[in-house]
């Protein structure tokens, strides 16, 4: 069994790392830079960056914030926002970062996904998916939705069709972030997240709602997720990430522990 990874998620804004609810109410947190080695330090098991204006303000993600992390860290780095072609991919790898996360591009034009693998590999191509749960209809019967510009704009597509179609187009992992969840610290979206853990065969990031360790154990065994995201519990230090990885390994989910 490969183990279970926790993932710090630095969302970011006018370079500076951000934190809403429901993608909206964004205050300032921290620098990305400093944050990201904090976590590394900690014993995260990769990092996360999203540039979450890059995209709705139609502009390149801050490349020079992403060396800065790349910089810091000695373990995976995942960057998302803003873009739109293989060679803006190009860039982020060459800047430091393990893989890229396409969202917003990838539904507009979903060759950017199997550009991105045959260009890179599968493992560097995450696709975010960034779902609100819907009336179930015939367009989208499982009742999610994907929703792309930082959640600003609704698709009509299904979730569970998007996410069989991206694994087809050659993603390597999905970044499954639930909006009804997001910052609520209230629990990760548990009819979501196995929904589509179940029906790929690559990994699954949930991402959405940790408020507590039970939120996160139930996501990794009742939800099938092969990770979690996580952000206010550790920004506003709720948790450490020596704690929330002791607790569950103590729980008998498999961790990497790094001490």
């Amino acid at each position: 069994m490969l183990s279970k990874r926790i993932i710090p998620c630095l969302d970011v804004r006018d370079g500076k790392t951000t934190k809403g609810i429901k993608f909206k109410e964004n205050i300032d947190i921290g620098d990305p830079v400093q944050m990201a080695r904090f976590y590394y330090e900690e014993g995260a098991d990769e990092i996360v960056f999203y540039d979450i204006t890059a995209s709705s303000d139609q502009r390149d993600i801050m490349i020079d914030v992403v060396r800065g992390v790349a910089e810091e860290i000695f373990i995976p780095f995942s960057v998302g926002g803003g873009i739109r072609t293989i060679e803006d991919m190009h860039r982020i790898l060459l800047a430091g970062a393990e893989k890229v996360s396409v969202n917003t591009a990838a539904v507009l034009n979903p060759t950017i996904i199997s550009n991105g693998a045959n260009a890179f590999g599968s493992q560097c191509i995450v696709l975010g998916m960034d779902v609100k749960k819907v009336k179930t209809t015939n367009k989208i019967p499982s009742g999610y939705e994907i929703w792309i510009h930082g959640g600003r704009t609704s698709t009509g597509i299904d979730a569970l069709a998007w996410a069989k179609e991206a694994e087809k187009l050659g993603a390597g992992e999905i970044c499954l972030n639930s909006m009804d969840a997001d910052g609520t610290q209230q629990g990760y979206e548990l009819e979501l997240t196995p929904l589509i853990s179940e029906n790929v065969s690559i990994p699954v990031i949930a991402s959405g709602g940790a408020g507590n360790i039970n939120h996160m154990y139930d996501v990794l065994t009742k939800g099938k997720a092969d990770a979690a995201l996580i952000a206010s519990i550790v920004h506003y230090g709720t948790y450490t990430i020596k704690q929330i990885k002791e607790e569950l390994h103590a729980r008998g989910v498999k961790m990497r522990m790094a001490w």
